[in-house]
């Protein structure tokens, strides 16, 4: 195996990453090479390795997202009718459900808490559940399953309750 040329500049960016949208982990491979940045630890950690055989690694199913502790964010500012949009917090594969044969996290009409799994966005082949930031309603989901979301892009629509 020749020399190993790692671009630092690119891992910092993958660390980056994995602190501002609180990831466990995110891994990234390309030709034989493999980094794995891991989060939740004070300082996150940075494994390459790198192989002369790379075997490629098989997708995970739907419903092996990773598990993360949720911590609310400031609720998204209330629309006419109070009305809450549900953003998409990063770039990726929007799913309503866990695993192709489950239900739906939620659906219209469905009623939600705050912290309630409102769906996954799959980046990188890392599945990050989507919280609900309101109580309130699900009054609408603009957010397609399987299809790529930007970061931003309204998901779930919820009527936040009158208290």
């Amino acid at each position: 195996m020749g020399k190993l040329e790692i671009d630092v500049n690119e891992i910092k960016k993958l660390v980056e990453l994995v602190e501002k949208h609180h990831l466990a982990e995110l891994t990234v491979e390309h030709a034989d090479v493999s980094v794995t940045v891991k989060g939740k630890a004070s300082r996150p950690a940075v494994q390459v390795a790198a192989s002369e055989h790379p075997s490629p690694a098989p997708a995970p199913a739907a419903s092996e997202h990773v598990a993360q502790e949720f911590v609310p964010n400031e609720p998204a500012p209330a629309l006419d009718g109070n009305i809450v949009d549900i953003v998409a917090p990063l770039v990726g594969v929007f799913y309503r459900a866990p695993a192709p044969d489950a239900p739906p996290c939620v659906d219209v009409g469905d009623v939600v808490e705050v912290g309630t799994e409102v769906g996954l966005i799959e980046a990188m082949k890392v599945f990050s559940p989507i919280p609900s930031e309101v109580a309130g309603e699900v009054v609408e989901i603009p957010g397609q399953n399987g299809k790529l979301v930007r970061e931003g892009e309204v998901l779930v629509r919820v009527r936040v309750n009158q208290e």
